[in-house]
């Protein structure tokens, strides 16, 4: 019974893994265009290097007034300068603290990219694995039949179209981790400015406190 119902999946052909593959490529375009517009929408301004010489020179009311935007690097400042009456490890606990909530959010939904980047074309090789399996076992049946050479443009056709299923496969993917790559990268030089902006703090609170 069980070897019944293997045998009739895997001559099912290729067929519905090319949709379930078109389904999985829609979902990876949405993921890819509603991060890149959160990436857009936060990323930091020309006022940086600005932001860092404030920071860094310990004037963290201007600091604070310029860092407006909703980037990560602008709530670390926002952020540390509230918690400058506290010291540097205050400072240095609020920044750690405001990048590790904010990377979750910068992180959303890319396991989706990542995902689909690893195993889409396994998911189109299964496909041409069971597109062969259907084609042979039409080929079983054709030559029954006899008439070799309308069976052979027969098998071929089906063949071809199985390994439609694993070009399809990495069509997804390599798109898929190309996004996630870059949005990688975005994100590590956003963790990386934003720390660089709550050492500046740090610094400058030191530096205010060895003037005194």
């Amino acid at each position: 019974m069980i070897t019944d119902k293997l045998l009739a999946f895997t001559l099912l052909g290729a067929g519905w893994v090319l949709w379930v593959l078109l389904v999985l490529s829609v979902l990876s375009v949405a993921v890819m265009v509603e991060r890149a517009l959160y990436f857009g929408s936060r990323r930091m301004s020309q006022a940086f290097p600005r932001l860092l010489l404030l920071c860094m020179s310990g004037d963290l009311k201007s600091a604070a007034t310029l860092a407006s935007s909703v980037s990560m690097e602008s709530e670390v400042v926002r952020a540390a300068a509230s918690a400058a009456e506290g010291g540097t490890p205050a400072v240095e606990k609020a920044v750690q603290s405001t990048i590790d909530r904010r990377r979750l959010e910068y992180e959303r939904w890319l396991f989706v990219l990542g995902t689909l980047g690893n195993n889409a074309p396994f998911i189109g090789l299964f496909g041409t694995v069971l597109g062969i399996i259907r084609a042979f076992a039409d080929l079983a049946v054709a030559n029954k039949g006899g008439g070799a050479t309308s069976t052979a443009s027969f098998v071929m056709a089906g063949i071809s179209e199985a390994l439609v299923a694993t070009a399809v496969g990495l069509f997804v993917a390599i798109p898929a981790v190309l996004a996630f790559n870059i949005f990688q990268r975005l994100l590590k030089r956003v963790i990386g400015r934003s720390n660089a902006l709550g050492n500046a703090i740090a610094a400058g609170l030191h530096s205010k406190s060895g003037s005194k």
